[in-house]
């Protein structure tokens, strides 16, 4: 077992991070997308190892969101091979690390033995405790959403709650995030500027950063260019200032 690392004042306890831009930086070099997303790899290892040292408890990384299907087939092919390749090469690194790998996302469109390959990447870093790394394939927030409200309504049909009583909480513990604290701070390379459907119930209070490097050049110090923004943040959550500094 990993030693566990102590989270430092203004650490966030979970970061979610879109991965965007391995397409352009490859298209700038005039070589195929797919060898973007290769060169994307690098900077999934170094976010990883980078909040996994300063404590962090949780990453959310969007690998393959639920629109990405509409992408060229061959492309859609290519990216999939290259994640469970990943995964593969990974999985030693990441229990000596303590990490351990957990998926959310509608699977119902995966080839079944790619599915297979998700769960036993669950099943072989499951006695890790120091992070765990959230990897959202096939996902979408709205879908989500959806996803939860059906899972009690059924239970509610079924009588085995009271309507009555489904709260906030009762709602988080049906989404595929339960059991994590929201996300304290999201972050988008690519230089664009929206949360593009990824986890939308979760991000009600999280901080929002925005880089313009293309993820494949993102690394120790756009990572703590982040974490630095992260700390000068006062979060009220409603509250006035006052309020939060005790006065």
């Amino acid at each position: 077992m990993a030693e566990p690392h102590t989270r430092a004042a203004g650490v966030p306890r979970h970061v979610a991070v879109i991965m965007d831009g391995n397409g352009r930086w490859a298209a700038r070099r005039a070589m195929p997308r797919h060898i973007g997303h290769r060169a994307g790899i690098k900077a999934v290892r170094a976010t990883v190892e980078g909040c996994a040292r300063r404590g962090v408890e949780a990453l959310t990384l969007f690998a393959f969101s639920s629109e990405n299907w509409q992408r060229p087939a061959d492309e859609v092919s290519r990216l999939l091979e290259l994640f469970v390749e990943a995964m593969d090469g990974e999985i030693e690194e990441l229990n000596r690390h303590g990490i351990r790998l957990h998926f959310i996302g509608d699977f119902a469109a995966l080839k079944p033995e790619v599915h297979a390959k998700l769960r036993s990447g669950e099943e072989r870093t499951a006695a890790s405790d120091r992070m765990v790394l959230h990897v959202a394939l096939s996902y979408g927030g709205r879908w989500d959403i959806l996803q939860a409200a059906r899972t009690l309504a059924q239970r509610a049909a079924a009588g085995e709650i009271d309507p009555a009583a489904i709260d906030e909480a009762a709602f988080a513990g049906a989404l595929s995030l339960a059991g994590s604290p929201d996300p304290d701070l999201f972050i988008r390379t690519g230089g664009e500027r929206r949360v593009s459907n990824f986890v939308l119930w979760n991000l009600a209070y999280t901080e929002l950063y925005f880089c313009d490097t293309l993820w494949p050049d993102f690394g120790e110090a756009e990572l703590e260019r982040a974490f630095a923004y992260f700390s000068g943040r006062e979060r009220r959550f409603g509250l006035t200032g006052t309020q939060v500094q005790g006065g």
